[in-house]
């Protein structure tokens, strides 16, 4: 009886100790790197290259899986992979985003990487703007309205050529949103607006460049608490 008893106690022990599973961490992106032409290792037939992506570990993750969207097309290649890089082949001439995601099979929780742009080159001379990165709200955040009753929405555009000439910024209740607030400049990257609280905004960003090519963020959202 002892015996089990002692057996049971140190069952129990070992059960009490086991620590949870700990989620996976996202990594940080190397290349291709961000807003800039990527340098294909290889090209293949039909107007394709093959491109290398590498990122840094995530801590307690197995496994990432890499997301490339050609943001001309809008279709996502993925691959899933222990290491910390992989090859995809891609279209020439074309803008891409590229984001990981790290994977743990113990845990349902995963982490997102930053989502980088790049160019794979081809005959293009002259490039569209990159889709501006939103900086705030964060896409689908809840945030605070200002002692003004405003927000701040702020962005980042970038452009190969350099010569991104202004933006348009739609803002409104209704998604998509159709209302143009505001047509700055390159230098301005920043608009505030009037929002009232308890209520979801939706908002995009067209960024212009001279040569009359443009670039869609995409429509983000936010709650104002």
């Amino acid at each position: 009886m002892r015996k089990i008893l002692t057996i049971l106690i140190l069952g129990m022990l070992l059960v009490a100790c086991k620590k949870d599973p700990k989620p996976p961490s996202a990594v940080s992106l190397v290349a291709p790197a961000k807003n800039n032409e990527c340098n294909p290792i290889e090209s293949v037939s039909g107007n394709k290259s093959v491109v290398a992506f590498r990122w840094q570990a995530g801590a307690n993750a197995e496994s990432y899986e890499l997301r490339v969207t050609n943001l001309i097309t809008n279709t996502t290649q993925t691959k899933t992979t222990s290491a910390l890089s992989e090859t995809l082949t891609l279209d020439q001439g074309a803008p891409f985003s590229w984001t990981v995601i790290s994977k743990n099979s113990e845990v349902a929780e995963t982490a997102v990487s930053e989502t980088w742009f790049f160019y794979n080159p081809g005959s293009l001379t002259t490039f569209a703007p990159f889709p501006a990165e939103i900086l705030q709200p964060l896409p689908g955040g809840r945030v605070f309205m200002d002692t003004d009753n405003e927000v701040t929405l702020e962005w980042s555009g970038a452009d190969l050529d350099g010569d991104i000439e202004g933006y348009d910024l739609y803002f409104s209740l209704e998604t998509p949103p159709q209302t143009l607030l505001a047509s700055p400049t390159a230098g301005t990257t920043s608009q505030k607006v009037s929002v009232s609280g308890n209520t979801f905004y939706y908002w995009r960003v067209i960024t212009k460049d001279r040569e009359g090519n443009t670039s869609d963020s995409g429509i983000l959202s936010f709650k104002v608490l």
